[in-house]
This record gives C-alpha cells, sequence and structure tokens, in this order.
C-alpha cells in the first residue's frame, strides 16, 4: 500500500513503481513451484516367437477320415522362441483362436464335426487359456487332428489358424 501512495503522490516516480511491480510479479512468478509426480513402469523386450515367421503344421495330403481318433497324424509343432533381456525366465503362452463347434478347447476348422487339439508335453493344451512355463524349459507343442465323438467326418481340404502369444507372468 505505501508503494501506491507514493505513485500518486508523485507523478515521475509512477514509471519507477510500474517498473518494481512488473519486477515484482516476474520474481513472484519465478518464485512459484509445483510438484510434479511421474510414474513409469519399466517392462521387459517383447519375446519373438519363430523369428517373426509363420508357423505351420502340415497333416499331408491323405487323412483318412474314419482313422481320426485324437491321436492318428500328431504332429509336432515345430517354433523357436527369443526373450532377450528379461528379467525373469517365468512365462505364459496361449494358443488363441476360435474353438470347434464340439469342444472349445480345441481349434475349430470350416468343417464342423472336425478340429485340431493342441497339446503341451503331451497332455491337453486348451485354446484361449494361458499356461505357465519357463524359459529354460518351454513347452513341446504337438497338433492331433480330433472329430466330434460318433461323426462321420466329410472328405475334403481343411485349415485351422491361430495365434500363440507369450508373455511374462
Amino acid at each position: 500500500m505505501g508503494t501506491v501512495r507514493l505513485c500518486r503522490r508523485k507523478p515521475a516516480l509512477y514509471v519507477i513503481c510500474l517498473a518494481l511491480a512488473v519486477v515484482g510479479a516476474a520474481f513472484q512468478a519465478r518464485a512459484a513451484s509445483t510438484k510434479v509426480r511421474v510414474e513409469v513402469q519399466v517392462v521387459a523386450p517383447a519375446c519373438t516367437i519363430n523369428k517373426g515367421g509363420l508357423i505351420e503344421v502340415p497333416f499331408g495330403d491323405d487323412v483318412i477320415t474314419n482313422k481320426v481318433d485324437g491321436n492318428y497324424k500328431k504332429r509336432k509343432i515345430t517354433y523357436s522362441l527369443q526373450c532377450d533381456g528379461a528379467s525373469s525366465n517365468a512365462l505364459k503362452m496361449m494358443i488363441e483362436g476360435a474353438g470347434a463347434a464340439f469342444d472349445a478347447s480345441v481349434l475349430g476348422t470350416a468343417k464342423t464335426d472336425f478340429g485340431i487339439e493342441v497339446l503341451s508335453n503331451g497332455e491337453p493344451m486348451p485354446i484361449n487359456r494361458w499356461l505357465n512355463f519357463n524359459y529354460q524349459n518351454v513347452p513341446n507343442l504337438e497338433a492331433v487332428p480330433v472329430k466330434r465323438p460318433g461323426a462321420i467326418l466329410t472328405s475334403g481340404p481343411f485349415s485351422a489358424g491361430a495365434t500363440m502369444k507369450v508373455d511374462y507372468q
């Protein structure tokens, strides 16, 4: 308040008072501070499956429909897995795809009563569910044709598609 009175009484000091007010405001602005909180989640690099390439499981041209029993034409799923920079060897894998009409845990095909079951170390690995494993001991995967119990399959080509996902536990 004293500064304002001084400036009113002596107009010559008005410019000096105005300059002091501006400088004072600038000092006040510089003196203001606030705290900033930063949260960051650091994650390991993604794993590379099969060097980024397609994984194919050929069953051949001669799948005999009346021999499909969950063991006939069992094939190894050959793949590679590279996880560099992982802080832990604890991983999980999922085969993601559309389930068969008769069993949602196996991959469906264009043939309603026919599917492909995925096995991990000889045991059924239901699709769309995570399987925990250790990077030092990756699962041995197999694929085997299966059918709806009691179904009589028609001949013709078939295919199934899925996505293999690997993530850290």
